[in-house]
């Protein structure tokens, strides 16, 4: 019976071993934390991204791929969850506004938006409800300039464009993948344990790694490096190494619960540049982020340092204040939003890896393409780079596919 380790309990190693448990593979699922799915995979604003943050890309094959990623989601979860699509609970959707000071006018952004639009609706044919049930056929909304100014700074806002796309609470998600990881039977979790290398062993994948325990090597058939902060240093170890520069950068992101009698704010995301977003559950939560204080942090290391999930103080309050401060003079409904007010909110952050030498506030940067991203294989190691959350159920399919159909 075939063996394969998965390395990494993130997203992307928990749903590749539930698609490789189900073709009955015995699966080993290797984390460094106390419990799975505790970092990065629960540290961002759960986007499911349709492709239209990505005007920075002319070309429209970032756009392709997130989309192709965005109609696999749901499904993934139906299947390997038991989750109904259309029970997922989702964000409102977002909307994109154009920023008085964006790298694309008004005019770019609107041919971008309603051409991603369209291609959107073209791959959605014949799966119409497979984004969480939600139809995809209107055309885009743009808000009139009436009502746009009652709810956004228009000495900041010069467009509004109502789009259908949703994000996840990344929490709830991760609650559920948790709890059928761990009553599957063809999976076992190593909790605790640090990999530090892959070699070839007489045509099989040895993984070597360190715990409370000691010291281990296991052997497995396949090995699928799922990790994410540390991939590229394991890589290394297998002989993959990056033929161009890369960052890891340290992101956080504001979760709260919004006070009572307090507006609920639209989904919004600021476009493009330096900026950041707000995203609005039905049931009061929001998460906000803001990019020039909500960055912390930017390695070109194999691996980055060991960054800490929550922002210590003072630096959790500082985050709070400006990310509280800047979208606040944006979405007008927040302007009585307090920060000293809000001791339960956290400060949560993640490590965001993307190819390039230049972070987003250069227009020519790659992070504005994020379709250079997939699996990586030599024999029986796999490495995969998600590029988004959106991406990673699609990913995991294919790689337990790959690897199946390789036997």
């Amino acid at each position: 019976m075939m063996r394969i380790g998965i390395l990494g309990g993130g997203l992307q190693g928990c749903c590749t071993a539930l698609a490789l448990a189900e073709h009955g593979a015995n699966v080993v699922v290797f984390d460094q934390a106390q419990l799975l799915l505790s970092r990065t995979a629960v540290a961002n604003e759960g986007k499911i991204h349709l492709g239209y943050m990505y005007a920075g890309d002319p070309t429209f094959a970032t756009a392709r791929t997130m989309i192709e990623g965005a109609l696999s989601f749901a499904p993934f979860m139906e299947r390997y969850l038991g989750l109904p699509i259309d029970q997922i609970k989702t964000s409102t959707p977002s909307n994109y506004v154009v920023h008085r000071n964006s790298q694309h006018n008004v005019e770019s952004v609107s041919a971008y938006l309603n051409t991603v639009h369209r291609l959107i609706a073209e791959a959605a044919n014949g799966r119409e409800f497979a984004y969480f049930g939600l139809g995809l056929s209107e055309p885009l909304r743009t808000w009139p300039s009436g009502e746009r100014d009652l709810r956004f700074n228009p000495d900041a806002v010069v467009e509004v464009f109502a789009t259908p796309e949703v994000a996840i609470n990344p929490d709830a998600l991760a609650n559920a993948l948790r709890n059928c990881i761990s009553s599957h039977p063809r999976i076992e979790v190593r909790l605790r344990q640090h990999v530090l290398q892959a070699d070839c062993d007489n045509g099989r994948i040895r993984v070597c790694s360190t715990g409370p325990e000691g010291r281990f090597a296991d052997i497995f058939d396949h090995v699928v490096n799922a990790l994410w902060d540390g991939r590229l240093a394991v890589d290394d170890t297998m002989g993959l190494k990056p033929d161009r520069p890369w960052l890891h950068r340290l992101k956080y992101g504001v979760i709260l619960n919004l006070p009572v009698g307090l507006e609920s704010p639209p989904t919004v995301t600021v476009i493009s540049g330096p900026f950041g977003e707000l995203v609005s559950f039905p049931d009061g939560r929001i998460y906000l982020t803001w990019y020039p204080e909500c960055l912390k942090g930017i390695s070109a290391e194999l691996s980055p340092p060991d960054w800490p999930t929550y922002a210590p103080e003072p630096a959790r309050s500082v985050i709070l204040r400006g990310t509280i401060s800047a979208i606040s003079d944006i979405v007008l409904c927040l302007k009585p939003l307090n920060h000293m007010s809000l001791s339960d909110a956290r400060v949560k952050g993640g490590v965001i890896v993307a190819w390039g030498e230049t972070d987003i506030y250069d227009v020519k940067s790659e992070l504005h393409r994020r379709f250079e991203i997939g699996i990586t294989t030599a024999e029986r190691y796999h490495s995969i780079d998600p590029g988004k959350l959106t991406m990673i159920p699609y990913f995991a399919q294919k790689c337990a596919d790959r690897i199946v159909q390789s036997l």
